[in-house]
């Protein structure tokens, strides 16, 4: 079941870094309309499926499926940070921006003190 949900959540990112919808994306692929928004009921596509979004995205069926295992967020899902950062919603990079800026005072203006 994991291995489902890790193929949609994967997907999904994809579609995003795409900045297409998932419908202009089935039309794109010849696909029925709704086709591939099924799977976040964790449905898993057919392999010859897996592979064609896979080639889609530029990206390995492993990699959609869950079983090609990076170190970082960037490396798993194939984005450099800063593109990752313009993916965010902007409620999303607030909250990033006061973590960091929290982490920073905490590690390097306290440590001077």
């Amino acid at each position: 079941m994991k291995e489902k949900v890790l193929f949609f959540d994967r997907f999904i990112l994809q579609v995003r870094r795409s900045n297409k919808s998932i419908n202009a994306i089935e039309k794109e692929l010849g696909y029925p309309r709704n086709s591939l928004n099924n799977y976040k009921n964790g449905g898993e596509p057919s392999g010859s499926r897996l592979v064609e979004i896979a080639e889609y995205f530029n990206v390995s069926p492993e990699f959609l499926i869950g079983k090609e295992k990076n170190s970082t967020i960037a490396e798993e899902f194939n984005i450099l940070p800063k593109e990752y950062f313009r993916q965010l919603r902007e409620s999303q990079k607030k909250e990033l921006v006061l973590i960091i800026t929290k982490w920073i005072i905490d590690e390097f203006v306290m440590d001077e003190k």
